[in-house]
């Protein structure tokens, strides 16, 4: 069995793919792709690592999970999971470094369907805009606490991800940049399931319907009925010319940051992009 798992991080697709694939669950069953309530999984999947304690779950292990996530006792061809706290919980996102759990957490998730073909899909963020919304996530804990001691331009997304592919042999991943999400929704859902095209899955534009005026979006999906040949730069276009006045900028109050931070923490974020495309096991996905 393939299985997809969708691993976050926090702030970025805050579940609205896993809402869409529920959404068009029985069409997906048409496929044999599943996408089980993820109720069933979460706490099962974090408590069966802990136990492993690193190790590799036996067969019999592996059967339990999987009877208690899949309600059918026939395995279907693939399966799709996802939770934005499988590397950490927000309040652990941050320790000097991004996610410092995170190739542990996605090795002992390996580990737990060590029978099966499991693919990786990540979400990431220019820091700048994404550290004030993990900051929102911290109930109660103040600024100074939540930075510590972290060098604010020393964080790098290629860090954690170099992590993954190095303690992991053979990972497969696929990560992408939350502010390109409006333009590849349809082609992450298409990944995760396995289907050809995306777009047949309903609610599969309902963050551009969030980004965008009524008329845009009209625009938007006439323009993707005549079945252009770069759906992505046809989405891209509409986007810009129809977005949302408030969707535009972001509002953040950050204790000793000014707009050079902010500029020099893209500039930073952008020449990360670069070395996370190259690494073996990464399929990076832009517009």
């Amino acid at each position: 069995m393939k299985i997809s798992i969708h691993i976050g991080v926090h702030c970025t697709d805050e579940e609205r793919l896993i809402r869409c694939l529920r959404r068009n669950a029985e069409m997906l069953d048409n496929h044999d792709v599943v996408v089980p309530d993820p109720d069933t999984y979460r706490a099962l999947l974090r408590d069966t690592t802990g136990a492993l304690q690193g190790q590799t779950a036996s067969q019999a292990t592996q059967d339990m999970v999987l009877e208690q996530i899949v309600d059918d006792g026939d395995l279907p061809e693939r399966m799709v999971l996802a939770w934005d706290s499988f590397l950490s919980f927000p309040q652990w996102a941050l320790r000097e470094r991004l996610y410092p759990a995170a190739a542990e957490r996605v090795r002992g998730l390996i580990h737990i369907f060590a029978a099966h073909e499991v693919e990786f899909f990540l979400s990431i963020r220019n820091p700048a805009l994404f550290l004030p919304d993990l900051l929102a996530k911290q109930h109660g804990k103040d600024y100074a606490t939540f930075v510590g001691n972290t060098d604010l331009l020393g964080l790098r997304w290629s860090d954690m991800i170099g992590d993954m592919v190095a303690r992991n042999s053979n990972l497969r991943l696929t990560v992408w940049c939350d502010e390109d999400a409006p333009c590849l929704t349809p082609d992450i859902l298409a990944a995760m399931t396995g289907i050809e095209d995306g777009t047949a899955l309903t609610g599969w534009d309902d963050l551009l319907a969030r980004l965008m005026d009524e008329d845009g979006l009209h625009r938007l999906r006439s323009a993707l009925a005549e079945g252009p040949a770069d759906r992505r730069a046809v989405i891209a276009d509409h986007v810009a010319r129809f977005i949302r006045p408030d969707m535009v900028e972001a509002e953040f109050d950050m204790p000793a940051w000014d707009q050079g931070m902010v500029d020099r923490m893209g500039e930073l974020y952008e020449q990360d992009l670069g070395r996370i495309a190259a690494m073996p096991g990464v399929t990076f996905l832009t517009p």
